[in-house]
């Protein structure tokens, strides 16, 4: 998940809670402690899974009140997108660490004989962690999971724009671990600025694909390697046989979930021409059934982060023809929940992420005119298709290319700890959750063991066996 695509020089300064030398200081103080060797032991490791965990369990009401301040979010959203994510994630690396950290035996060829070979988990060192404002918590905490499973010290930087939620994390943390461990720093884009002046070990960073640019290029001076967890706009398609209704259903969840500031919600639709009235009649009978006549008044609906993000989605909905939705109440950051029809390809809603409860829904009566669409556009952080076609639904995940795929479904597949989450392209660069995020976090370094018992001469000057023999040993042991 990500934040709107900002550059980092655009974000607004506002008081600064650090001071220069203090970043220094603190990531001296990690290397140091990262150079006792302390973290790789498993059991410390574990244990500090466990501390974080209960440290979760702690703060869990003052978090949840948090997030209601900065972005309304209800009890059930808060919970369920922010907090059970980052405590699965947390039970699943202590039951599955040691046999994720187990060196991993490969297949010696023959022309190694007598040899060995493992592959070793190693902790690049001291990491940052960049989280972004849509999902405050989580987006920094899941990250932190698997940095310290990997056997990592760490340093987060959580968004300013959520201030509530931020402030919580900075106590949490400052409480749970020590600073030479794991360390956190609030402020505004000077922090960050300054963060990025040092040299890390590994840079993660959840956020838009213009900030990426940034992270890419500050990494790239000290030839850091990075995770960039991006975004961009994730199209859905609704064929002709999909199931109207329940289409109708799961793509307005996954649009209004955190009012549509979602780096997987859907972006956009393009719907089958024959269906297309049916899916808007759907889509309005949902939107009711959702959130009630009124979406203001509803206690499940979140508000929009800032004024400025406010402000260019008010711009958004001059783009096409409004069919449902397209209030706005200034005063609480309300947008209400929004379809819109009759947009052009070449409308600034369909040329950046809309992040927002903005829905445009264009229509198609051949699939490979979507496909070229979706093709011809950066690749997305996800792709959503409803369809019963299997040969439809294959067609889709063949001709195109997107950081993860929903079939009939929107949104839930990043939260399957089991397989990676990431994008591809402008979408980002790695993936994690779950063990990706331990390998994530860790070098592979590759080991081979050979005895002192036996030296067969063969590859030794002068060569003696001659080419000949040489490449047919070669062609039969090296595979």
């Amino acid at each position: 998940m990500n934040t709107l695509t900002t550059d980092l020089q655009a974000l607004p300064v506002s008081g600064t809670l650090f001071q220069e030398s203090d970043i220094a200081g603190t990531l001296a103080e990690q290397r140091r402690f990262f150079a006792t060797n302390a973290t790789k032991s498993l059991d410390f490791r574990i244990t500090q899974l466990k501390k974080l965990k209960k440290a979760v369990a702690d703060f869990e009401a003052p978090l949840m009140e948090a997030l209601k301040k900065d972005l309304n979010k209800t009890g059930l959203e808060a919970f369920g997108t922010e907090i059970a994510i980052v405590n699965s994630e947390i039970d699943v690396a202590i039951k599955k660490l040691k046999s994720w950290a187990n060196p991993k035996s490969v297949f010696t060829p023959f022309f190694h004989f007598p040899a060995r070979s493992k592959i070793y988990n190693d902790p690049y060192g001291v990491v940052l962690i960049i989280g972004p404002w849509n999902y405050p918590f989580q987006l920094v905490i899941s990250p932190l999971v698997g940095a310290i499973a990997a056997g990592n010290c760490a340093m987060l930087k959580p968004s300013e724009l959520a201030p509530n939620v931020s402030a919580l994390l900075a106590t949490m943390i400052k409480q749970t671990f020590q600073s030479q461990y794991v360390a956190i720093f609030e402020g505004d884009v000077t922090v960050a600025h300054e963060l990025l002046e040092n040299k890390f070990d590994y840079i993660f960073f959840t956020g838009g694909t213009a900030v990426g640019k940034l992270i890419y290029q500050a990494a790239a001076k000290n030839l850091t390697p990075v995770t960039l967890e991006l975004g961009g706009k994730s199209p859905c398609i609704v064929h002709k046989d999909a199931n109207i209704k329940l289409s109708a259903r799961r793509i307005l969840w996954g649009k209004l979930l955190n009012a549509g500031q979602t780096c997987v919600a859907p972006d956009y639709v393009f719907v089958h021409r024959q269906i297309k009235h049916e899916l808007i009649v759907a889509m309005k009978e949902e939107l009711v059934n959702m959130l009630g006549e009124n979406a203001e008044d509803s206690p499940y609906y979140c508000r929009i982060i800032s004024d400025r993000h406010l402000k260019r989605l008010e711009g958004l909905l001059q783009c096409g023809n409004i069919i449902a939705g397209g209030r706005v109440n200034p005063a609480t950051r309300y947008i209400e929940p929004t379809l819109l029809e009759n947009v052009s390809h070449n409308d600034p809603i369909m040329q950046e992420e809309i992040f927002g409860p903005i829905l445009p829904i264009l229509d198609y009566e051949n699939l490979d005119e979507v496909i070229q669409f979706i093709t011809n556009r950066p690749k997305p952080l996800a792709l959503y298709i409803f369809a019963e076609s299997r040969e439809v639904v294959n067609r889709v995940l063949e001709q195109t290319s997107s950081g993860s795929v929903g079939v009939n479904e929107t949104v839930a597949q990043m939260s399957n700890a089991n397989m990676p989450f990431g994008g591809v392209g402008d979408s980002g660069i790695g993936a994690y959750h779950g063990k990706y995020s331990f390998d994530t976090f860790s070098h592979k370094k590759s080991v081979m063991f050979r005895t002192t018992l036996i030296d067969p001469p063969l590859r030794y000057m002068p060569y003696k066996f001659g080419e000949k023999l040489l490449r047919m040993l070669t062609n039969y042991t090296l595979h």
